[in-house]
């Protein structure tokens, strides 16, 4: 595609490809009529996670992805996100990318700070370092316990910060939010904020939570998207149900859902879980919720979801692809397909 001539803030990204995006994101600058506070990114960025036997596919893949111009590279917590954002350090050169999110339990604050400042000299500051608490069924699993998640996290970055001293130079520090204390801490402390799953609907109110020191442009606000580009809308819809299914069954989740508007959804699910009928999760998932949380459908609908997202306020998008007909690979190849 043509590379497009419209200026970007630093670290949103690369001009996009798609010829129609000055026009609709042109269109996407005004909601009710007012001017949106902080400038558009082009592209949106990816969410993606190295698998074993896949890893150095996944490399080459990342550099597929930096060669197209998309906004960036957000590692999730599955697997040692850190670890592939170092080897995205050392294999790409212009796009952003940072970890979404690593878990704060699971290693030392001052062993975090170590890897977490390497990765940021390597990188030439193109690296976020995206933190939170993950879930209390992961934590279980690994043999930690969920603390106080608002006091943790504080402390945590505190550690952090203090470790630096030591460590280096530490990357913009983006906090995993969900509801609104989450938010106020993310602007009282950190360098950005980071949603999993956020209802579109919601997010001029959650980012109301924010101080006014966070408005500044260079505060990160991202949201990871599940994202499924198909024809197909009933078959995509059935593969975003598949993915979310377990995140329902989250309580954090679920009173995230219930602040953000859907309260019935999310107490039909409580009682269903309570009376042992997981099999009636998906029912209860509504198509209202299901359109608001994620993408799915024809690369158009997408490319215009990506917009409603932006006008929303979220800066960088993060999609996160899933496939009616394959993997990672597959779901990657129709994302790039929907953006050329």
């Amino acid at each position: 595609g043509v590379v497009g001539e419209n200026p970007r803030p630093p670290g949103h990204g690369m001009p996009c490809p798609y010829a129609a995006l000055k026009q609709r994101l042109a269109a996407a600058t005004k909601v009710g009529g007012d001017l949106l506070p902080h400038p558009l990114m082009s592209m949106p960025a990816l969410s993606f996670a190295a698998v074993p036997g896949r890893r150095r596919a996944t490399l080459e893949l990342a550099a597929e992805i930096e060669r197209r111009g998309f906004g960036g590279l957000y590692c999730p917590s599955f697997g040692d996100g850190l670890a592939l954002c170092e080897a995205l350090a050392l294999t790409t050169t212009t796009i952003p990318f940072g970890t979404s999110i690593v878990n704060i339990y699971a290693r030392h604050a001052f062993d975090y700070a170590q890897t977490a400042g390497f990765v940021h000299e390597l990188s030439g500051g193109r690296f976020r370092f995206g933190i939170g608490v993950s879930h209390a069924p992961t934590n279980r699993a690994l043999g930690v316990q969920t603390g106080k998640p608002l006091a943790d996290v504080r402390e945590f970055v505190g550690a952090l910060r203090k470790a630096a001293e030591r460590s280096g130079p530490l990357p913009p520090i983006v906090l995993a939010t969900l509801r609104r204390p989450m938010v106020a801490l993310a602007g009282e402390i950190a360098d950005g904020a980071v949603w999993a799953n956020a209802a579109r609907s919601h997010m001029p109110a959650s980012l109301q939570a924010l101080p006014a020191n966070a408005q500044r442009d260079d505060f990160f606000l991202g949201n990871m998207v599940p994202t499924c580009v198909c024809e197909d809308r009933a078959a995509g819809a059935a593969v975003m149900r598949r993915v979310l299914r377990g995140y329902v069954q989250l309580p954090n989740y679920q009173r995230y859902w219930i602040e953000a508007g859907y309260e019935d959804e999310m107490r039909a699910i409580q009682r269903a879980l309570a009376d042992g009928q997981t099999d009636k999760v998906n029912h209860l998932m509504s198509d209202r919720w299901l359109n608001d949380v994620t993408l799915f459908g024809p690369p158009a609908r997408i490319r215009d979801g990506v917009d409603t997202w932006i006008a929303a306020g979220v800066r960088t998008p993060i999609l996160v692809p899933s496939s009616t007909r394959g993997g990672q690979m597959e779901a990657m190849r129709e994302i790039f397909e929907a953006f050329e």
